[in-house]
């Protein structure tokens, strides 16, 4: 396993949903009123959480339960989308202690990024419109390269943008493709147990080379070099 806080490292590459940001309120609410919308009983945002990482497959199979191959299932995420996209920002928030710590990732003279597999639709207004991404170095979307993750061509499309070989970088997410696809590219990776799916798995079978439960911890990590 990569030792997390190495001297070698040179940038810090996050998850979006779930890892630097909370956006499980507008994407469960955008799910939960095409449910009202039927005249289906409303669902409680906890129950839509744990699979915010999921985007639309997870917050339709939750609504509806229904998954991907479904004949209907496509009209439902355009659907899903278009409400999405009219509520994004509402009540979507950075996690606490996300802040800070990219202050402290600068401060140290590394460069960050993000990949996501959040399509671009969604990614660049949603990151346009937060000031934590404008010193973000590389922000790769799931529709940037032909692939998405697990594979590990979006996280080193990120590492080119930054100028910065993928075995110098560490990759933070919260989902068990997140772990597969840093690992597939060479790079560190750390589990956020905070994340929407870490209190659903045992993030410990994901085998990262490290797990934090809080933002800034990574910072702890990082100081251990």
């Amino acid at each position: 396993m990569m030792k997390i806080g190495s001297t070698t490292t040179q940038a810090i590459l996050f998850d979006l949903d779930g890892t630097l940001i909370d956006s499980a309120p507008d994407l469960g609410a955008a799910a939960d009123k095409m449910r009202t919308d039927r005249g289906l009983a409303p669902y409680p945002l906890e129950r839509y959480r744990p699979m915010a990482g999921a985007g639309a497959r997870g917050m339709l199979g939750i609504a509806f339960g229904i998954t991907p191959d479904a004949p209907e299932f496509d009209a439902l995420r355009e659907e899903f989308y278009v409400g999405y996209e009219r509520r994004m920002l509402l009540n979507t928030l950075v996690f606490d202690g996300v802040a800070p710590l990219i202050e402290a990732i600068r401060e140290r003279g590394l460069r960050w990024g993000v990949v996501t597999n959040k399509s671009a639709r969604f990614t660049e207004p949603l990151t346009a419109a937060m000031p934590l991404f404008a010193s973000a170095g590389a922000i790769v979307s799931g529709d940037t390269t032909p692939f998405a993750k697990p594979h590990p061509e979006p996280l080193h499309e990120a590492a080119r943008r930054l100028g910065v070989a993928p075995e110098a970088c560490i990759y933070v997410g919260d989902d068990e493709r997140d772990i597969i696809a840093g690992r597939a590219a060479g790079m560190g990776t750390v589990a956020a147990t905070y994340g929407y799916m870490g209190s659903q798995a045992d993030a410990a079978l994901w085998k990262a080379d490290a797990s934090i439960s809080s933002p800034l911890e990574l910072l702890k990590l990082l100081n251990s070099a």
